[in-house]
């Protein structure tokens, strides 16, 4: 069979906002062939497939909703994790 799948995830050193960074991938059999990186604030092929879906996701309407995506779903995840972190330790 074939495995397609999708990730967000949100790397932090603090809550702060400078110090997250959002990380959107696709994978299909375990290969990452697409992803989106904040730091990047583009998406960036690894395939041949990926390469064309980059270019065209890149100028359309999917980069822009994804460079949100660092503010609006990381940012108030962190900031609970970070504080659950906090209470626990």
């Amino acid at each position: 069979g074939f495995l397609h799948y999708m990730v967000d995830n949100c790397e932090f050193n603090s809550s702060k906002l400078n110090d997250i960074e959002y990380i959107y991938s696709h994978y299909y059999n375990k290969l990452e062939y697409i992803r989106f990186s904040s730091s990047v604030g583009k998406f960036v092929g690894y395939t041949e497939h990926g390469i064309k879906n980059a270019e065209r996701w890149n100028n359309g309407p999917e980069v822009i909703a994804r460079r949100g995506f660092k503010e609006s779903y990381c940012l108030n995840n962190v900031g609970n994790d970070v504080e659950s972190a906090l209470t626990k330790s």
